[in-house]
């Protein structure tokens, strides 16, 4: 009777600290995975300042280079696509972030080039409502940098945290996937360069 009392409670100590187990490696988890989509909706608020201030840009430079038609529409086609690609963060894929930073490359290059159209417009560069734009845009840049390496910092640690003995195990039970990284660009070590080049 007492080794059967003796077993039950050694049996339900092991159910314990099982559960315990598994309990704060889940929780640890789930914990790491909130920081990963924090910083994504991070990287997802800074992007979409820059998207905000495009509009804006293109009718400031449109007043005064109104033959450069092309180039003003293809700043605004990049923002349109970027905008149209989202990403779940609870289950983003290396594939859906690959597709995310492109279109925003595409930005990043479309206005790129029109700010070099600026370059020919001295009037234009003297306006005070573009220098604004210029200040806030590059801060934009700057704060996307800062933002994508804090979400690199983020996913970084759940990802290893998922694949450390034995949290792995609670990994794949309870499937929590592996999270992708901001990929810098051919030649991009740095954040992308927005380049209003106020010489004369």
């Amino acid at each position: 009777m007492k080794k059967g009392c003796i077993g039950l409670i050694v049996l339900g100590v092991i159910a314990l600290a099982l559960f315990g187990w598994v309990k704060n490696g889940y929780n640890g988890l789930v914990k790491q995975q909130e920081n990963v989509e924090t910083a994504w909706a991070q990287v997802e608020n800074v992007y979409q300042r820059r998207a905000d201030l495009i509009p804006n840009l293109v009718e400031t430079v449109k007043g005064y280079a109104k033959h450069e038609s092309e180039t003003l529409e293809n700043v605004i086609n990049a923002r349109a696509n970027a905008t149209k690609v989202t990403i779940d963060p609870a289950n983003m894929t290396p594939e859906d972030l690959k597709k995310y930073q492109e279109a925003q490359g595409e930005v990043t290059s479309a206005l790129s080039r029109l700010i070099a159209v600026s370059e020919s417009y001295p009037d234009l560069k003297a306006n005070q409502n573009f220098l604004e734009l210029q200040n806030q845009l590059e801060g934009t840049e700057n704060r996307i940098a800062v933002e994508r390496n804090k979400f690199n910092e983020v996913a970084r640690e759940y990802n290893t945290t998922r694949r450390t003995f034995p949290t792995n195990i609670i990994a794949s039970i309870f499937n929590f996937g592996e999270k992708p990284y901001f990929q810098a660009q051919e030649g991009a070590d740095k954040a992308p360069k927005v380049d209003f080049g106020t010489s004369n």
